[in-house]
């Protein structure tokens, strides 16, 4: 093992001076100026701290990785870099004032917020990275959060089967810049308020890119009105297919009868790829209905033996004719 040496130094160490990037970007934008110009506390007297410097103050901590407003109480160990590396004016707020102000705000600077951030992308010359077909990808889903033990606002069970929030956030280009994001509540359906989320975010993307965009959405989001939206606006769209009541023995059957890509990766197990047409029907914005047909790819796994070569005839005899499992 290699000895480990210590030296004493005088000079100032800074464990956050990535912050100067984030103030430097920051800094390009009208961002601060139009958060001071907004008053979210109109029936209070002047706050000392203007919102852009609460905002400055706790997007340093986001980027740090820590959204506890206490842990505002580590800048005081350097508060001049911090407030020259982040742009803040006048001081950083305390934890208690950090809190109050935040809630003051809530979501009435969102819009604001959002249309910074594309403003932000595009004066620093971000352009969303294309896949090799020319598309840019747009990745929307739900991303639940783990408060567990918590007692905030909108904390409630999700689907992953804890308590905590259920954000939906939509990303751009294949390096993933955050496009769009809403907090919601843990027992929100995912498909709750997504149709005015993706118009909200189509348009955002419009904004950063001419180029034809490829929409991602997993199997929470089959819907047609969903789908609808993106036939309507131009884009290039792949929903992870959801089978619902659907039969898998009529899929199987289907596959059987018309796939021409089958393999046999080991005894007992066939997949089946292919695609068929699905008719959808939506209605447009004006409430004209709408008929279309989608292709509808797939990739079907019939399955008689497990990998370790158990069959599953007597398990499934009763169920489904001949021993069959699908996956």
């Amino acid at each position: 093992m290699k000895k480990i040496k210590i030296e004493f130094t005088n000079e100032r160490i800074i464990p956050a001076s990535g912050l100067a990037v984030v103030g430097a970007i920051l800094g390009k934008c009208d961002f601060v100026k139009r958060c001071n110009r907004m008053d979210v506390t109109p029936n209070r007297s002047q706050h000392q701290i203007k919102n852009g410097d609460v905002l400055l103050t706790y997007i340093g901590l986001l980027t740090m990785g820590k959204p506890a407003y206490e842990s505002v109480h580590e800048f005081d160990d350097d508060p001049d870099f911090y407030k020259y590396a982040l742009g803040i004016v006048r001081s950083i707020p305390s934890g208690e004032t950090l809190r109050q102000r935040m809630d003051d705000i809530g979501s009435s600077m969102r819009s604001y917020i959002l249309a910074e951030n594309i403003r932000m992308l595009r004066e620093n010359g971000i352009v969303p990275g294309k896949l090799p077909n020319g598309y840019v990808p747009v990745d929307i889903d739900v991303t639940p959060f783990d408060n567990s033990k918590t007692k905030k606002q909108g904390v409630s069970r999700t689907y992953k089967g804890y308590d905590g929030y259920a954000p939906i956030m939509a990303y751009i280009g294949t390096e993933g810049y955050l496009v769009n994001c809403e907090l919601r509540e843990g027992k929100q359906h995912c498909q709750k308020h997504t149709p005015e989320f993706l118009r909200e975010t189509i348009r955002m993307c419009r904004e950063i890119t001419d180029e034809p965009l490829l929409v991602r959405l997993d199997s929470g989001n089959d819907a047609a009105e969903n789908i609808g939206i993106l036939v309507e606006a131009g884009c290039h769209f792949i929903i992870k297919r959801n089978l619902r009541k659907e039969s898998k023995e009529d899929w199987l059957k289907m596959a059987r009868e018309h796939s021409k890509d089958v393999e046999t990766p080991r005894d007992g197990k066939t997949v089946y790829i292919g695609s068929d047409w699905k008719p959808v029907s939506y209605k447009s914005e004006d409430g004209e209905e709408k008929n279309i047909t989608l292709r509808t790819g797939y990739a079907i796994i019939n399955r008689t033996i497990d990998k370790y070569g158990h069959s599953f005839w007597k398990a499934t005899q009763r169920s489904i004719p001949g021993g069959q499992t699908l996956g």
